[in-house]
């Protein structure tokens, strides 16, 4: 899902390898160790809003934490903020979030007439696994909090590979599902917003929200610092697609393109 707006914040957290019984056993707290903060910036054109026809260019900083662990992990941009109860490697599952912003008429005239939809939340949880050390497959299940009281679940297999040494390529296939209770706040159209708006009345149903591909180049300039590009395509689909509010005044085609760079401090608490 894309951002909204030029002062949005993407959290990635990523707690790896954290074993807080064991860490009692020997002694330590559970956060004793070796962490990383991430800290940076994106740059990148986007729809306006989820369905919109036009793009804008928006900046979103960029801040992630996380265990230091024997090596680098994969991650994408699209992972939400996450904690891992459950390391094995190849197996990762646990607990994930993600700050919804609020949306109205100020994202864009076509949204004139509908209901604002408050900023809040999602909470769930997530599974990864790693079936070959070139490819990882990621699910996420969050329940709407606030902006919306429907269930948003995504899925993204990812191939990585270094094309130089310091150069790495990732991509690949992407999707996304929901409830009624997500469309009804950001894609349906109840007969008092239809005559406010002029658009056609709309009840959706649960179903695919969206599919599409993405990809990324990584270019690690140095130890601590990191430069990528990225570009993502996502065709709405099912309740999404046949909404009036995309299919009079928006567009099924999305399309994200941007830059970003981070640096990386290492710390260790005791």
């Amino acid at each position: 899902m894309f951002h909204r707006s030029v002062v949005s914040i993407s959290f990635l957290i990523a707690f790896s390898s954290i074993a807080p019984a064991a860490a009692q056993e020997s002694g330590q707290h559970f956060w004793s160790g070796d962490w990383y903060l991430n800290v940076g910036v994106a740059g990148f054109s986007a729809p306006k809003f989820e369905g919109a026809s036009r793009n804008e260019f928006k900046f979103s900083p960029l801040i992630s934490v996380g265990r230091q662990g024997a090596g680098p992990r994969f991650s994408s941009r699209n992972d939400n903020p996450s904690f891992a109860l459950i390391d094995k490697g190849a197996l990762r599952a646990g607990i994930v979030g993600r700050f919804v912003p609020s949306r109205d008429d100020g994202d864009g005239h076509e949204l004139k007439g509908f209901r604002k939809v408050k900023w809040g939340a999602e909470a769930g949880g997530f599974v990864e696994v790693y079936p070959t050390d070139f490819l990882r497959a990621r699910a996420e299940v969050r329940q709407g909090i606030r902006s919306h009281d429907g269930v948003v679940a995504d899925l993204a297999v990812d191939a990585f590979t270094d094309i130089a040494p310091d150069l790495q390529l990732s991509g690949g296939p992407r999707a996304t599902f929901a409830t009624s209770g997500y469309y009804d706040a950001y894609y349906g159209v109840s007969a008092k917003h239809a005559a406010a708006s002029g658009l056609d009345p709309y009840k959706p149903s649960s179903g695919i929200q969206s599919y599409g591909a993405g990809a990324a180049l990584t270019w690690k300039a140095t130890e601590n610092l990191s430069a990528s590009s990225f570009l993502e395509y996502k065709r709405l689909a099912g309740p999404a697609a046949d909404s009036s509010l995309v299919r009079e005044r928006g567009s099924k085609n999305q399309l994200l393109i941007g830059v970003s760079a981070t640096y990386k401090f290492n710390f260790s608490l005791q």
